[in-house]
């Protein structure tokens, strides 16, 4: 049997998963910090939830989502985004939930594609979700909350790139003007586009093929072409993301993969990454989706929000050279030596762990040696030493393991002693 896991997937072990982990925990506490609360949806969903929203010619429908039929015949799809999910439980529930709804889920999505560097088919995705709101402050929030994380984590090379693509007002006649543009200048796009561009003629502007990127540089420019409302909206958009101390490059050819977006459309794009392929170099993206409600049969529900795939947030840490997130580790591992010591250490092992403390030891009777070793490659701070000697004198040897040093002290203390070692 292959040991390997399926292509496109990672086993997240030690230090990795530690990473994870904590990457977890830091954007769990800073959403709840601007008063987002957590929320799960399945892992699988109704196919035409994402067909329906995404849009049937995007490349989540027609190239990367997951689709089978279950035994009674049902056409189900393993999650490719979050936000319609969120938006359909939203929908489910809305006369129990506030309104504005803030969201934050931390969960696993699936998309098949050609696996790259922090790119993969199963990935962990971070996001938000303002579900209710209308105004152009939430526009902002959600791409302060964003900054907010990758500014905790050290990274600094990257650019906040936003877009305004119109709506069902003044969108139509941009879409025809921008079709008018492409169906005459067809010969120079990428093979992608050549044939589909007609569907969705704003996916062109999206392209990452360099044909396409030429082509997008001198297309007709959407922000040159919106409504007055739009133009308020964006405007007021980037005032507050001024006032909030953000920098934003506006990016007229940016326009985001699905078809629910409206108005506001946002990516944070590395230049770490970005030495590595520019496909790569978009560290995430998010946007405004007021008629997603709407397409789900719902009412008018304006809302906002983002992805952010934790694996290319880890990758640009590495690539920026700063140390990433890491779980807490073991603080103390329980040594315990001779009949006596070995009694006395499991003592001493439960008040660690009942004081807080988090500790481990071996299962069975090993030499000192051996245990100094278990200790070492479980990454504990210390190693607390219980022998004949300090079971008789109700001591406990600390030695540090970073550097040896070790000092004897009274078991009743051991508890705070570690604490403040830790701290």
């Amino acid at each position: 049997m292959d040991l390997a896991p399926p292509r496109g997937t990672q086993d997240l072990l030690p230090p990795l998963g530690g990473r994870m982990r904590a990457l977890y925990d830091r954007a769990a506490e800073l959403a709840r910090r601007y008063g987002y609360r957590y929320v799960e949806t399945p892992g699988f969903e109704h196919t035409e939830l994402f067909s329906a929203t995404s849009g049937r010619t995007s490349d989540i429908v027609t190239k990367e989502m997951y689709t089978f039929e279950d035994r009674g015949g049902r056409r189900l799809t393993l999650r490719p985004e979050g936000t319609a999910p969120v938006v359909r439980a939203y929908l489910q529930r809305m006369h129990d939930l506030p309104s504005p709804f803030k969201a934050y889920s931390l969960t696993r999505m699936y998309r098949y594609g050609r696996p790259q560097s922090g790119r993969y088919r199963e990935h962990r995705q971070f996001g938000i979700e303002v579900v209710g709101a209308g105004e152009p402050g939430a526009d902002v929030e959600a791409i302060v909350v964003g900054d907010a994380l990758l500014r905790s984590l050290g990274l600094e090379r990257y650019e906040i790139q936003v877009n305004s693509i119109g709506d069902e007002v003044c969108r139509p006649a941009y879409r025809e003007e921008l079709l008018a543009f492409l169906r005459a200048n067809r010969d120079r796009m990428g093979d992608e586009h050549r044939d589909r561009f007609e569907d969705n003629p704003l996916r062109v502007l999206d392209c990452k093929d360099d044909a396409c990127r030429a082509l997008a540089a001198e297309a007709p420019r959407i922000t040159e072409r919106l409504c007055a409302p739009c133009r308020e909206h964006f405007e007021a958009v980037l005032a507050g993301l001024e006032e909030e101390g953000l920098k934003a490059v506006v990016t007229p050819t940016l326009v985001r993969g699905l078809d629910y977006y409206t108005r506001t459309a946002f990516e944070f794009v590395s230049h770490a990454l970005a030495s590595r392929t520019q496909a790569q170099a978009t560290l995430f993206g998010g946007g405004r989706y007021d008629g997603l409600a709407e397409a789900l049969g719902g009412p008018h529900v304006p809302g906002v929000g983002f992805g952010m795939g934790l694996e290319r947030v880890l990758l640009a840490v590495e690539d920026e050279g700063l140390v990433p997130p890491e779980e807490p580790g073991l603080v103390a591992f329980v040594v315990g030596l001779g009949e006596a010591g070995r009694a006395k250490s499991r003592d001493l092992l439960r008040l660690l762990r009942a004081g807080g403390v988090p500790a481990d030891a071996a299962f069975g009777e090993r030499p000192l040696k051996a245990q100094l070793r278990m200790a070492d490659r479980a990454g504990a701070r210390y190693a607390a030493i219980v022998g004949e000697e300090e079971a008789a004198s109700g001591t406990v040897a600390l030695r540090r393991l970073a550097d040896g040093v070790q000092e004897t002290v009274p078991e009743a203390t051991v508890v705070d002693r570690l604490r403040a070692g830790d701290a």
